[in-house]
């Protein structure tokens, strides 16, 4: 029997279901727009009024509540509706919620202790793509191997209940309820729970800046969710500066997958579109919100944001969001750029020279306000103080890969030298890296939209991608828009799972991005590079230097040739020079044999210099005395 009479009861969430220590779930929803609400039992005859409180929420205790016992909202006696605070949708979400007890599940995590900002490599991972079966639970069987290779952390795009059979998760209607396609909520348990054994830490793609339009209820519950003050790229724009439920109710969902899930951080999607006018800005308070609720565990915070502004990583009493770390485009297209010669659409602002470059990795954004003629506007905030691992650093992620025509990689897009010698600058550079999942091994697999919806639905978002896509001129060549692959076609989202045996068939690919990392964390001086600016200087029209200079473990010097070979004679730039009293020793080169290079010319930096082209040459300093040598 449904009792909605008053008791005592234990929550950690103001909304929700919340299964009680002794027995039974105390269930709350805010729904103002509603007169009335009714829990729903499916199965059981009638349903139970819920009483009414007098900020609009709604409350009852359900005695009969049980792990995967499943309840429906009605309301107005007319529709029943699932909870939008559910923590578990097992038929998708327009089906009823499910009850799920977090404290069942036996977490062996507690020594582990989170992350900081410093010396991360970050793999955006999509969970149903990854694997073949595209769930957690086959995912975290390759989670060592991640960490064989040098990863960090691990970044799961978005994993929020939406609707369909495959889809990128940024169209999720349920924040609270990790998408039953890929397990359930104790499969996600474990798999953190194994990556934090095997030394890898967790973050989550979160999407707070709009809903997904299909099983999107929440405003049946309360109109007030939304407002219309503000434009949005992807729907309508959430109510931050509204009622304190709305505001509530994206706050303590970062708390709860700190909690419940033991992530170790998230990643802000799309932020220039979480408009809020309030004294303090709501993203400040999402991040003080999950700091407080993994602590004393540290959290690595990154944000998406557009127009590249540096307040997202300054501290609140500076006026910023307390967030450690923001996606890098500045430095991606630069990149790409640089490896294909194009500079169509958004890419028209950059140039790909080694200026740029070594721009990039001494002051992260290369906008900082000046204009920006893609955009017809000013683009960026000063970011000159900031040290090098407040950016995020790649030369794929989904976005990227995806905004073209067929998905295709970048290394199938550029010369295999020039995009090995890029590799080493992103991985030996002093931004925090990310790589795109498979990128490790050169996947010849895509990654394309999917999105699957009904019919109507689906229609209108393959016409929205045509038209997205005829941003880039090439594009609109309609021999290639008439074989653009289809959002909602299965195949599309089959294509785009990866096939693991190419870590074996592209093991040059692979030792290559294993050796970089080994590096990486190995070498003392380039462990900390994120902490510092490095020096950097133009070499040449395609060739650029960047130098660590470190008095303790000596310095490091990565040379990068993208142009033809460079004799650089005179040699009339000081950061070539070495330190006093000591040489330049040459320790690694892109063009390895065992990475399908060509070798490597002896390359000496104390007389006449010929520079290869198309290669990175990574060097330390060897201390010089009574004839005899000590690499640092």
């Amino acid at each position: 029997m449904l009792n909605a009479a008053y008791r005592t009861v234990a929550r950690r969430f103001s909304v929700g279901a919340e299964l009680q220590p002794d027995g039974g779930a105390h269930v709350r929803v805010w729904a103002p727009a509603c007169h009335t609400v009714e829990l729903i039992v499916p199965g059981a005859a009638g349903g139970a009024g819920m009483e009414r409180e007098a900020d609009g929420h709604f409350q009852i205790f359900d005695p009969g509540a049980r792990p995967g016992g499943r309840y429906w909202f009605r309301l107005d006696g007319e529709r029943l509706r699932p909870d939008p605070a559910s923590r578990w949708q097992p038929d998708g979400p327009h089906e009823p919620s499910a009850y799920v007890d977090p404290r069942a599940f036996a977490w062996t995590d507690e020594r582990w202790k989170g992350l900081g900002p410093d010396g991360q490599v970050v793999y955006e991972m999509h969970v149903g793509t990854f694997t073949k079966d595209g769930t957690w639970r086959a995912a975290a069987a390759e989670l060592e191997e991640l960490v064989r290779v040098g990863i960090t952390v691990v970044e799961m795009m978005p994993i929020a209940e939406f609707a369909g059979r495959f889809g990128w998760g940024y169209d999720g209607v349920d924040l609270y309820a990790p998408a039953h396609l890929y397990g359930t909520p104790d499969d996600l348990r474990a798999f953190v729970d194994t990556a934090h054994a095997a030394g890898l830490g967790v973050i989550l793609d979160v999407v707070y800046n709009h809903f997904g339009p299909d099983g999107n209820f929440l405003s049946e519950f309360s109109p007030e969710y939304f407002t219309d003050k503000y434009e949005n790229d992807w729907g309508r724009s959430i109510n931050f500066d509204g009622p304190p439920p709305v505001r509530d109710h994206f706050i303590q969902n970062a708390q709860y997958w700190i909690e419940d899930f033991h992530l170790d951080g998230l990643r802000l999607d799309a932020t220039q579109d979480i408009h809020d006018t309030s004294r303090r800005h709501v993203i400040a308070d999402i991040a003080a919100r999950a700091r407080d609720a993994a602590n004393p565990r540290r959290l690595f915070l990154v944000a998406e944001n557009e127009p590249q502004e540096t307040r997202f990583v300054r501290q609140p009493d500076a006026g910023g969001f307390g967030v450690d770390a923001l996606w890098n485009d500045d430095a991606h297209h630069a990149a790409v750029v640089a490896l294909t010669g194009r500079r169509e659409a958004y890419y028209r602002d950059y140039q790909g020279t080694a200026r740029e470059l070594v721009a990039c990795a001494r002051f992260g954004y290369l906008y900082q306000g000046q204009w920006y003629s893609w955009q017809k506007q000013r683009r960026g905030t000063p970011a000159l103080d900031l040290p090098p691992r407040h950016f995020v650093a790649y030369l794929e992620n989904h976005d990227q890969v995806a905004n073209s025509a067929f998905g295709r990689r970048l290394h199938q897009l550029s010369a295999p030298a020039r995009y090995r010698a890029l590799t080493a600058w992103l991985l030996l550079g002093p931004m925090t890296p990310m790589l795109f999942q498979g990128q490790e091994f050169q996947s010849s697999r895509p990654f394309m939209y999917f999105a699957d919806h009904n019919r109507s639905l689906a229609e209108a978002v393959s016409r929205g991608r045509v038209e997205f896509l005829s941003q880039f001129p090439r594009l609109t060549d309609q021999r290639v828009v008439r074989a653009l692959p289809k959002p909602g076609d299965e195949r599309t989202f089959e294509a785009c799972k990866l096939d693991f045996s190419e870590r074996e068939r592209h093991r040059e690919a692979y030792a290559l991005h294993r050796d970089l990392l080994t590096l990486r964390r190995t070498d003392p001086v380039l462990a900390r590079a994120g902490m510092r600016r490095p020096e950097g200087a133009v070499l040449g029209p395609g060739t650029f230097l960047l130098r660590y200079l470190d008095a303790a473990d000596g310095d490091r010097l990565l040379i990068v040739n993208l142009d033809c070979d460079l004799d650089f004679t005179p040699a009339a730039e000081p950061l070539i020079a070495p330190p006093s009293g000591a040489e330049w020793r040459l320790l690694w080169s892109s063009e390895a044999p065992e990475y399908g290079g060509e070798g490597t010319p002896p390359v000496s930096l104390e007389a006449q210099t010929v520079i290869p082209g198309n290669c990175a040459l990574w060097f330390a300093t060897e201390q010089v005395r009574d004839g005899s040598r000590t690499t640092n």
